[in-house]
C-alpha cells in the first residue's frame, strides 16, 4: 500500500531529524543549563530517539530487501490461495526508491515463469501478482487455452479435477493442469466456462522494456490478455514464499500446512 510506505518515509525522516538535530544543538545547551543536575530530555526528542532506530531497519528492509503482501483473490490459484501472506524479494530485479518505485542500481531481469508482485498501470496504488509469461520482443498468443510464444505452444499435462480449499473451495471441479513452459513448470487452473465468457484470446508483441503477464488460474483473473503489457518500471520484486495464511474456514484460522511453502 503506497500510503503506508509514504508514511513509513516521512516519519522515518522526521523522527531521525529531530534526533539529529537535537545531538547537534540542542542537547548540549540543556546541559549547561542543568549544570550539575541531569538534564531532562524533551518528551518528543525521547520518542524520537527511541523510535527512528526501528523505523529505520523496518524501512531498509521493507524496501530493499523483503516486503510481505496479502493475497485477496483468486487469480493465481493453484499456486496462490486466498489468505496467503508472501515475502517478495526486493532486489531481484534492482534497487528501487522507496514510494516512486525508481530504479537506481540495476540487477537482474524477469525471467519467464516468476511471480511477480507490481502495480498495474491502471491500478497504480494498488498491488497485483501474476506470473511472467512474455519477455521483452516476443509474440505472444492465447488461444483454445494454450498459451504460445513466438509460435510454439507450452506443454499441458491431462487435466485432473481440482478440489478448492478454505476460501477458494467454489474452484472445486475446475480443471487442475501441469503447464510446461522453457524452464519452468507449473500448475494452472481452467473451468471452461460455458457461453458469454471472454477468455481473452489474441495475439500481442511485447514492446522493449515491458512484459506480458498472466495469472495460474486462467479464468478468473484480470491479466495482460485484457489491458496490455506490463512496463518495468511498475514491478515490486519478485515472490518466493508464504510465510502465514489465514482463512476463516480453518481451525484457527490459520491453514499451517500452508506456511514456509516455496512459490514455484
Amino acid at each position: 500500500m503506497k500510503w503506508f510506505e509514504l508514511a513509513l518515509v516521512v516519519l522515518t525522516f522526521a523522527t531521525g531529524l529531530v534526533w539529529m538535530l537535537d545531538r547537534l544543538f540542542f542537547a548540549r545547551r540543556r546541559a549547561q543549563r542543568a549544570g550539575l543536575l541531569e538534564p531532562k530530555e524533551p518528551i518528543v526528542v525521547d520518542y524520537a530517539r527511541a523510535f527512528f532506530p526501528v523505523l529505520f531497519v523496518v524501512l531498509v528492509l521493507r524496501s530493499f530487501v523483503a516486503e510481505p503482501f496479502r493475497i485477496p483473490s483468486s487469480s493465481m490459484m493453484p499456486t496462490l490461495l486466498i489468505g496467503d501472506f508472501i515475502l517478495v524479494n526486493k532486489f531481484s530485479y534492482g534497487i528501487r526508491l522507496p514510494v516512486t518505485n525508481r530504479k537506481v542500481i540495476g540487477i537482474g531481469e524477469p525471467q519467464r515463469g516468476d511471480v511477480v508482485v507490481f502495480r498495474p498501470p491502471h491500478h497504480p496504488d494498488q498491488d497485483w501478482i501474476k506470473r511472467v509469461v512474455g519477455l521483452p520482443g516476443d509474440v505472444v498468443a492465447y488461444r483454445d487455452n494454450t498459451v504460445y510464444v513466438n509460435g510454439e505452444p507450452f506443454a499441458y499435462g491431462p487435466p485432473r479435477p481440482y478440489q478448492g480449499v478454505g476460501r477458494g473451495r467454489d474452484m472445486t471441479g475446475a480443471e487442475l493442469i501441469e503447464e510446461t513452459m522453457p524452464g519452468r513448470t507449473h500448475q494452472i487452473l481452467e473451468t471452461r466456462r460455458p457461453g458469454g465468457f471472454d477468455p481473452g484470446e489474441g495475439e500481442w508483441r511485447v514492446p522493449e522494456g515491458e512484459y506480458f503477464v498472466m495469472g495460474d488460474n486462467r479464468d478468473r483473473s484480470d491479466d495482460s490478455r485484457f489491458w496490455g503489457t506490463l512496463p518495468e518500471s511498475q514491478l515490486r520484486g519478485k515472490a518466493f514464499l508464504v510465510w502465514m495464511n489465514l482463512d476463516s474456514t480453518a481451525p484457527g484460522w490459520v491453514d499451517w500446512s500452508r506456511i514456509g511453502s516455496g512459490i514455484p
